[in-house]
């Protein structure tokens, strides 16, 4: 069980979002997941910081700057400004958003690479690639492509198909070409460098049986040491935007290698400007701080094999634990740019309250690693009856009372005690959902207590008892229980709902919501005149949002 006591040192990750696009919705799944985890731990009185930043390195990267006519760190800063301004709009909050192509990550990629050699776990070898005779250059998998091997079908990349789940290396697709040019890709062969993967199989295999990891995700990782582990390619040949690798010649750190060291920089840079954490009480060996990543679940394989196996080698702390979850579809298909499905995350500030997102991917968040849907007729239907409906309704019908009959005076006495208890006790419970990452679990609890505060009022109706003067007083009280019964409610919602918590701790005029002062009911209290907190969805905004999410994606 959760203790509520003891004050934990946190340090949270999300993936690295690529810096050759804007944000859409399907990255917010894990940002949403990550924020929602952290504000929870903030509010319980613990030390959480969350550190993320953009993955600025890699061939695509590199040819879209090209393509622009810009410098490849232009481009990609260009877009951590814009996710930032993206990220502070859905609340969703970093210690240091910073950048993989940084003197940070670059210090530490050539500390970790310098250790790995010293411990003899790289190596060289002859590789053979496809190379791209008019563009001059070696074409990664994702750049070459033509007819599967396997079942015949056209258009496939490089490394795999997506009509039959073949894998393959782009040598063997039939009737290949490079996607940059067209041409028809030689084989040429380069010496690259390999990370001794397999010397750490019996390390890795303990670290997945130790809770490190969902146990999916140890039984996926288990089919790679089935297949046994193979030595891991980590350079890549010039051109190529990323860092140079010490005393070589044309020769760069492949963006997987450099990409999750980014974690380090980005924390590493916070240190600069907050002395008083020290870099390596949170990634030195004998670090007792507890250390998060939250990836989905086509990454996982760098972040529960190479990951843990390159810091373990290079003498840094591994993670506590990788939270690994699933991806988002779109009235149940695919994010589709021709069925207007994909939207990108400034298309749905552009209409729509990003609380409401944030609600609704807390209905469907669970701690497995399956995918979550977004249904928008069932996104209106759940903000609309849950948010304004049940939750910001108890407050609308309260308040008027209170100001109208009482100025704005919540009473000296609690109505019902037991019945605030309950909602109290529950917080153990709704906390404990929190901390698995059972968002959905959650949800579901404070949507019954919700529904049990509207039934007290119902019981009662103050809007009767008013008429009777004798019962003014109870009316009062009432009110002030149904109020503070939100307000309990409010302190369970803050991770989901940060913007609207403050709000409503405006609106109470009771300091910031945190999990303790749910113990404490808000007795002969001033409180503020009520604005609406949450207004309903109107389809038009969805209709709204769809069109616009369409017109985008023909314009690109």
């Amino acid at each position: 069980m959760l203790s509520m006591s003891t004050q934990r040192k946190l340090l949270v990750t999300s993936a690295l979002a690529y810096a050759n696009g804007s944000l859409h919705l399907g990255h917010l799944v894990e940002h949403i997941q990550t924020d929602i985890w952290v504000r929870f731990q903030q509010a319980q009185g613990h030390d959480c910081l969350a550190v993320c930043g953009v993955d600025a390195h890699g061939t695509p990267i590199m040819i879209k700057a090209e393509q622009l006519g810009v410098n490849p760190a232009e481009l990609t800063e260009q877009y951590r400004q814009q996710h930032l301004h993206d990220f502070n709009d859905f609340h969703i909050h970093y210690a240091c958003y910073h950048t993989t192509h940084s003197a940070e990550n670059e210090a530490l990629t050539q500390t970790i690479y310098t250790r790995l050699q010293a411990n003899g776990d790289i190596t060289r070898d002859q590789i053979r690639q496809a190379f791209d005779p008019k563009k001059n250059m070696f074409l990664p998998d994702r750049f070459v492509k033509g007819e599967c091997p396997v079942c015949h079908q056209a258009d496939q990349y490089g490394d795999s198909c997506e009509h039959c789940g073949a894998t393959y290396s782009p040598l063997e697709l039939i009737n290949p070409r490079s996607s940059l040019t067209g041409a028809t890709p030689i084989t040429r062969e380069s010496e690259h460098l390999f990370f001794n993967l397999p010397k750490y199989g019996d390390f890795l295999q303990q670290w997945h049986q130790t809770g490190h990891v969902q146990s999916e995700v140890a039984n996926k990782l288990n089919e790679w040491f089935t297949a046994g582990l193979r030595r891991w390619d980590i350079s890549r040949d010039a051109p190529y935007f990323g860092f140079e690798i010490p005393d070589e010649t044309d020769k760069y750190f492949y963006v997987w290698l450099d990409a999750p060291i980014g974690y380090m920089a980005s924390f590493q840079k916070f240190c600069q400007t907050h002395p008083h954490y020290d870099f390596m009480d949170y990634w030195g060996p004998d670090s007792d701080v507890q250390l998060y990543h939250f990836v989905g679940k086509d990454i996982m394989y760098f972040h529960a094999l190479f990951w843990p196996a390159v810091l373990h080698a290079a003498g840094f702390r591994t993670p506590t634990a990788i939270f690994t979850h699933g991806f988002l579809t779109i009235n149940g298909e695919k994010m589709s740019k021709s069925r207007g499905t994909f939207i990108q995350a400034r298309t749905y500030l552009n209409h729509l309250h990003p609380e409401y997102l944030r609600y609704y991917y807390a209905t469907k968040l669970t701690n497995s690693v399956e995918d979550l849907d977004l249904n928008f007729e069932d996104f209106s239907q759940r903000v609309n009856a849950d948010l304004v409906g049940k939750v910001i309704n108890i407050a609308s019908r309260c308040s008027g009372f209170i100001h109208k009959h009482f100025d704005g005076q919540l009473s000296s006495h609690c109505h019902q005690p037991d019945l605030y208890q309950h909602f109290v006790d529950a917080g153990q419970s709704i906390a404990q959902c929190y901390e698995d990452r059972q968002y959905r679990q959650a949800m579901r609890h404070i949507m019954q207590l919700a529904d049990r505060a509207n039934q007290y009022i119902d019981q009662y109706k103050p809007w009767q008892l008013i008429k009777q003067t004798s019962h003014t007083e109870q009316v009062q009280q009432i009110c002030s229980l149904g109020l503070n019964l939100f307000r309990v409610l409010m302190i369970y919602l803050q991770p989901i709902l940060p913007h609207t918590a403050e709000q409503v701790a405006t609106f109470l005029n009771c300091p910031a919501l945190t999990w303790e002062q749910r113990h404490h009911p808000l007795l002969a209290h001033h409180i503020q005149p009520f604005t609406p907190l949450l207004q309903r969805i109107d389809p038009a905004q969805i209709s709204a949002m769809l069109d616009e999410a369409q017109s985008t994606s023909e314009t690109e």
